[in-house]
């Protein structure tokens, strides 16, 4: 019986909200775990949350969007969730291994990048620094230099909060009824 035939709503609840709070969260713990500034923890440290919230969450809220029509945030956290997923999981590849996986994450994220580009600059500054992150974080363990992946880890933390920002923004937006925080 479809929905329509039985009564049943079917208006679709946004979920992108979910989703860019679950990649600013898994983009800030993998960002602030990569750069050292805690003493004994390191980027490994963020496989729990990466599988859970960056990986489950994300595809979760991806596929959600999927269904409301809404292809580039469909898109967005389906392919990131599946990211997470593996990254978080691939604990014991190579260092080429490891190093390729991120940089084809980055020609993906560098997609998202240019579609997201009409956006405003709260989307550019997003992907576009999650786009770099991924590229030194790749240059970093290709060529052995914790320098690259310590600025790529700041780059992902700074994406974090931009993700985070936009969530909060568009949930402040909805409880208020009005913009509090600028987002253009």
């Amino acid at each position: 019986m479809s929905n329509e035939a039985s009564g049943a709503n079917t208006r679709s609840a946004d979920a992108g909200n979910l989703g860019y709070l679950a990649l600013g969260l898994t983009l800030l713990a993998y960002g602030l775990l990569g750069t050292g500034i805690l003493s004994g923890a390191g980027v490994k440290d963020a496989a729990g949350l990466a599988h859970l919230v960056g990986g489950l969450t994300l595809f979760v809220a991806g596929l959600w969007q999927l269904r409301s029509g809404d292809g580039f945030t469909g898109t967005a956290f389906t392919s990131l969730g599946a990211f997470w997923a593996v990254w978080s999981a691939g604990g014991g590849a190579s260092k080429n291994a490891t190093g390729l996986f991120l940089l084809l994450w980055a020609l993906l994220v560098l997609s998202l990048a240019l579609a997201a580009w009409g956006s405003g600059l709260l989307g550019r500054v997003l992907w576009g620094l999650f786009f770099l992150s991924l590229v030194l974080s790749a240059l970093g363990v290709l060529n052995g230099s914790g320098g690259l992946g310590k600025a790529g880890a700041w780059l992902a933390a700074v994406a974090g909060l931009a993700a985070w920002y936009s969530a909060t923004a568009a949930l402040a937006e909805s409880g208020w009824g009005r913009a509090l925080l600028p987002t253009k």
